[in-house]
């Protein structure tokens, strides 16, 4: 099973954490997709760039389409890494976790500020995310 992840390449947190799932991806399950760049649209048509902005997407190599947390689990539990990530997706706590994870990637900018002192970052190239000196 293999899965292709769309994720902000000008979010650092976005980007530290594709950084972290590509070293682990020795399998070369996960292929990253960073949805800024200019060619997105023509080469992944049935992905809203701005839906995909929103909420993170992943895609299944069967065409499944899956969002937020349901990717970011699928994702480490692919590389076989942060198990603790299936807690997220209990009943009781999937209802909680998709509405911190809302609102973090509505806010993931000014979130990425306070742990980084980056609010963005350049469309990133694996691992280099320049910082842009003018957060606005």
């Amino acid at each position: 099973m293999k899965m292709t992840l769309f994720y902000d390449g000008t979010c650092p947190l976005c980007v530290a954490e594709m950084d972290q799932l590509r070293h682990f991806n020795t399998q070369g399950s996960l292929h990253f997709e960073d949805i800024t760049q200019s060619d997105f649209a023509h080469r992944y048509p049935d992905i809203d760039p701005a839906a995909a902005s929103a909420i993170l997407h992943g895609k299944l190599e069967d065409g499944t389409l899956l969002l937020d947390l349901d990717v970011t689990h699928k994702a480490w539990s692919m590389v076989g890494k942060k198990r603790w990530i299936g807690i997220l997706r209990w009943p009781l706590i999937r209802f909680a976790a998709d509405r911190a994870y809302l609102f973090f990637a509505r806010n993931r900018y000014r979130i990425s500020y306070l742990l980084t002192g980056k609010m963005r970052c350049e469309p990133c190239q694996q691992g280099t995310c320049k910082i842009d000196r003018d957060p606005h």
